[in-house]
């Protein structure tokens, strides 16, 4: 592969600007309100509206008719990935609006403060958000879920929230990274045309140290943490969240698992809980549905956005540029090809807010650069997920960070540095990249 080739998209920095306009008007915005101290900061414009101007934009920069243009923002908003992605929002925040509503969530965390000790509390969220967001493959509907009780166990043991927060988020993202139905895998093992199981086996040796180094940095700031006494739980209420794990891990596809969770919560709750019923049950998926509509607007809305700004070269300008400096760089071949791979997947993000839709934009180019430097593609694609699940966790306009910060009532900025495992695994998948781990024998 070559930059240059003639059947590419010639590079335009310009179609790079929509997307800048975007981040301007609403991460500004978020700013602006934060150092004036409005509440809820970052909420004062809403993303998609804050996008609908950057759409516009596109259209006009469009090298040809406006028809043309939209029907692009269409195809790009369309992608069968994109229309997966929306699906998994809508039945994951339905499951969690349901399992929350017949007291799943709060019976799977009483269950585990029944056998792990009260100053091992953030742990124990990591974990749990972990395990939740494992089985579910999304770490949107693991943050629905379990951040209401992080909030509610910093404010019972005098931790702070940014901890316990983003020890959900945290353990979400590590979920999200290696679950074998997470849309960020499925999209890079398809992208890079390799088995799940050869994309986890090189995942889980980068991610599985991050996340003990993580559990042991909570464990020592919560054992200060005041003692918590368990209530009694129904044990038949951690059905659901049972069932949907251990159908995450067949080869059931990811909607059927989910509408699977949702029937399981809801029957649960009809059988066990005497106060739920048909009408309950109608209200708390809907709500799910609705609590999931603004963030999935925007991903289709940046779908189609990225589309227009790859159509037009802006990708292709960014990749021109990753590919110039891997060959600038003396680290060897390989190395330089992982590096650029995970550069092209950062800043493919950064500019899209969407771990999935990065990787959907940028694993062509990947594909390429991996050929060209001889990359792995099980490494490829674990590299991919890995850097996209880190900036994803950190950036203070993704869906996770604004979903986690509106529940807690905080400000992402203020959250961005306690996202522990996040800033962990880049260390850990850079030493990766350094030393060319993890070595598996050759048969």
């Amino acid at each position: 592969m070559t930059p240059n080739a003639p059947d590419q998209v010639p590079a335009r920095a310009l179609a790079l600007l929509p997307l800048l306009v975007f981040l301007a008007i609403f991460l500004g915005s978020g700013i602006y309100h934060s150092m004036i101290g409005t509440e809820l900061a970052f909420y004062q414009v809403k993303a998609p509206v804050a996008a609908f101007p950057a759409i516009i934009l596109a259209v006009l920069l469009y090298r040809g008719k406006v028809n043309l243009a939209i029907d692009e923002f269409l195809q790009g908003a369309s992608h069968p990935n994109l229309i997966l992605m929306f699906m998994v929002f809508m039945l994951a925040g339905a499951f969690a609006s349901v399992s929350s509503a017949i007291g799943s969530v709060d019976a799977t965390v009483q269950m585990g403060l029944s056998v792990i000790p009260s100053e091992f509390v953030l742990p124990m969220l990591f974990v749990i958000a972990a395990f939740i967001a494992t089985a579910m493959g999304t770490s949107m509907g693991t943050i629905a879920a379990c951040a209401p009780i992080a909030f509610g166990f910093s404010q019972v043991t005098h931790i702070e929230a940014v901890y316990a927060i983003g020890a959900v988020v945290g353990g979400a993202m590590f979920g999200d990274n290696l679950s074998m139905i997470s849309d960020t895998t499925i999209a890079a093992t398809s992208s890079q045309k390799v088995a799940l199981r050869d994309k986890f086996k090189v995942n889980v040796w980068i991610a599985g140290p991050a996340a003990v180094l993580t559990i042991v940095l909570y464990a020592l700031i919560s054992h200060d943490a005041q003692s918590i006494h368990y209530q009694a739980y129904n044990p038949w209420l951690i059905v659901p969240y049972a069932a949907v794990f251990v159908l995450a891990f067949s080869r059931l596809h990811v909607v059927a698992v989910l509408t699977l969770g949702i029937v399981f919560s809801g029957l649960m709750g009809l059988l066990v809980n005497p106060d739920f019923n048909l009408l309950q049950l109608n209200n708390s998926i809907y709500a799910g549905f609705i609590g999931m509509f603004e963030v999935a607007l925007l991903s289709m809305f940046l779908g189609g956005l990225s589309a227009i700004m790859q159509k037009e070269g802006g990708l292709r300008w960014l990749i021109e540029r990753i590919y110039s400096l891997t060959r600038l760089l003396n680290i060897g071949r390989q190395r330089a090809g992982e590096l650029g791979i995970s550069c092209l997947v950062v800043f493919s993000n950064l500019f899209v807010a969407n771990n999935t839709v990065a990787i959907i934009l940028s694993g062509d180019m990947a594909r390429e650069v991996a050929q060209e430097y001889e990359v792995e593609p099980k490494r490829a694609a674990a590299f991919m997920d890995i850097f996209s699940c880190i900036v994803q966790g950190v950036i203070p306009y993704g869906a996770q960070m604004l979903l986690a910060c509106s529940i807690a009532q905080m400000s992402p900025l203020e959250l961005i540095g306690h996202i522990y495992y996040c800033w962990i695994l880049i260390v850990f998948a850079v030493l990766a990249i350094v030393f060319r781990l993890p070595k598996f024998k050759t048969r």
